[in-house]
């Protein structure tokens, strides 16, 4: 299956398949995919609480009550399911940590080099939080781009996810303390297979025309 095909294939699922659960060797994929998702300045301002297991799935559709009931059952008949969250600051220490992670991982090979990518990325970052200060808005962002590859690339594996932004997310913040580590959730991934019953894998794709989409210059 090409990418084309992929993203023909790949839909917003509205009920799964609950019998159906993911290998090891799936698990370990979908959380490659989650790592090494793009970010501008590799800035990388998240982080997801995840689960395969009935009791998880069970905490994060905690949320998915009230007016959002009718995202609860997705939640919880998936595969696996992922709250991405996102950090609340973007530290000078936090800047420091990801310049030490690139070194170590080979990406700078020289105090020189480390100093250029320093200052550049300090440079978008301060864009950010001093210039326009909208840093909580542009991290959000970066999570965003995760989450659109994230939708893609568990299509390519052959599965089915829906991202559901409608959870109370306050909830997901307190049951897994995430303000207190320095994030606050802002959607949930569900992943897994659809069901037969599953109207919406039956529809066809709808889409602005390209003459609509597109300027060519």
């Amino acid at each position: 299956m090409n990418i084309i095909e992929t993203a023909m294939r790949r839909y917003s699922t509205k009920k799964f398949d609950a019998s159906r659960v993911l290998t090891p060797a799936q698990l370990s994929d979908v959380k490659a995919l989650l790592r090494l998702s793009p970010s501008s300045v590799n800035s990388q301002p998240w982080h997801f609480v995840i689960s395969d297991t009935p009791e998880g799935k069970a905490r994060i559709a905690k949320a998915a009550g009230g007016q959002y009931v009718a995202n609860e059952s997705k939640i919880l008949d998936a595969a696996f399911s992922v709250v991405f969250c996102v950090k609340t600051d973007f530290t000078d220490e936090y800047l420091e940590a990801l310049l030490e992670q690139e070194q170590q991982d080979g990406r700078i090979d020289s105090e020189e080099m480390k100093a250029k990518v320093r200052k550049v990325r300090a440079f978008y970052a301060d864009l950010h939080r001093v210039e326009w200060q909208d840093t909580q808005c542009w991290m959000e962002k970066q999570v965003y781009l995760n989450i659109g590859a994230f939708l893609l690339g568990v299509g390519a594996m052959g599965l089915d996810a829906v991202p559901i932004e409608g959870v109370d997310t306050a909830i997901l913040d307190a049951e897994f303390g995430l303000t207190e580590q320095g994030y606050k959730a802002l959607a949930v991934v569900a992943v897994g297979y659809q069901a037969e019953n599953d109207f919406n894998a039956k529809l066809p794709k709808s889409r602005w025309p390209e003459s609509m989409l597109f300027s060519e210059v």
